[in-house]
């Protein structure tokens, strides 16, 4: 069995040799017919045989085209504040994948800590999930995470991010790929995010740009950047980003694109002498944080260092001798906001009066 991270060598071509070029073989053959399925799925709702369902407010969906993080959290934190900001009663509605039944999954954590004041309702049936939201919080708004392909809700602004780095999953459809549907699925966005847009060249951010308009001509641009805000422990307290510039450090990190929690630490001026990278959602059962314990404690670090999706699930300010901080990250749009704020606004002066 492949693990995330062998997989990834494997489809990107990074890894050579005649076994990954079987894989790449085997991987291909199932690209055909998984392809097929999504684009009969997709048509019946493009031709109304399988309608979209409206829940009476706003709602606007943050998705993506690839497996993995493309950075979406941050995106969707930055929607909520935004509206809150304006007074309107906004409620974050998600699938819950990677959760225990009946238990929040880490973004619904890590979101909850950042927004205490925005009900997060998790369930596979997003729509029965805006509707309790609407009907137990008074919701005025919805903001749909992880959605784009989750069509049967209907949105009124279709939000699609796409990481930088790793901008169009290596040009194929799961699982020879990391796309979860053909690129001509963009047709159905109103707005691209392009995520960790400060991590690449103007040249390379051109071409990503060229090929979206290629598929969403109308769609809005947005260029975003994701900006560390500081240090976080699980007990709240916090430090300066740049407190630990310069010093030895030890990093690991759960998640789909692993190269962005690198970059964050290269920007950051760490020096990372040890590194360990999980598959995204990764439950950290006792054992593994055991085993965390164990290779902290034989570093010499000033400190250990992971996302703030991953401390959440953890919930411990030490591994052995060494403190364990979080990487707090904000978005910070450098492109297309005041395009942006715009729709927003004109979908909250629609809201209806109390």
């Amino acid at each position: 069995m492949l693990s995330a991270a062998e997989f990834r060598e494997i489809v990107s071509g990074r890894r050579r040799g005649a076994k990954a070029a079987l894989w790449r073989g085997l991987f291909r053959a199932a690209e055909t017919p998984y392809s097929l399925a999504v684009r009969w799925r997709n048509r019946q709702y493009d031709r109304g045989r399988k309608p979209s369902e409206r829940v009476g407010v706003p709602v606007v969906s943050v998705g993506n085209l690839t497996l993995g993080g493309t950075g979406k959290t941050p995106l969707v934190e930055w929607l909520a504040r935004w509206l809150r900001a304006r007074g309107v009663r906004v409620a974050l509605v998600s699938r819950g994948y990677g959760a225990d039944a009946g238990a929040r999954n880490d973004e619904a954590l890590e979101l909850e800590q950042k927004l205490p004041d925005v009900p997060h309702v998790q369930n596979p049936d997003r729509v029965a999930a805006a509707r309790m939201a609407i009907a137990e919080f008074d919701s005025q708004f919805i903001l749909l995470d992880d959605a784009f392909q989750h069509r049967r809700i209907h949105r009124d602004l279709d939000i699609v991010v796409i990481d930088a780095l790793e901008p169009f999953g290596f040009g194929h459809v799961f699982p020879r790929g990391m796309l979860r549907e053909p690129l001509a699925g963009l047709r159905r966005a109103d707005a691209v995010v392009l995520s960790r847009a400060d991590l690449v060249s103007g040249a390379e951010r051109e071409r990503i740009r060229a090929i979206v308009t290629r598929h969403a001509p109308g769609a809005l641009w947005i260029e975003a950047a994701h900006v560390p805000r500081g240090l976080r422990n699980a007990s709240g307290v916090e430090a300066a980003a740049d407190s630990l510039a310069g010093q030895p450090v030890a990093a690991f990190c759960g998640l789909g694109n692993p190269a962005s929690f690198r970059a964050t630490l290269n920007r950051l001026g760490y020096d990372v002498v040890a590194q360990r990278e999980y598959p995204d959602h990764f439950p950290y059962p006792r054992e593994e944080v055991e085993s965390l314990v164990q290779w902290a404690g034989g570093l010499t670090v000033r400190g250990v260092v992971c996302t703030h999706k991953d401390l959440v699930k953890l919930g411990i300010d030490r591994l052995g001798p060494h403190p364990l901080w979080a990487v707090v990250v904000g978005l910070e749009m450098t492109v297309g906001a005041a395009e942006l704020e715009s729709r927003l606004a004109a979908l909250c002066a629609a809201i209806p009066a109390a």
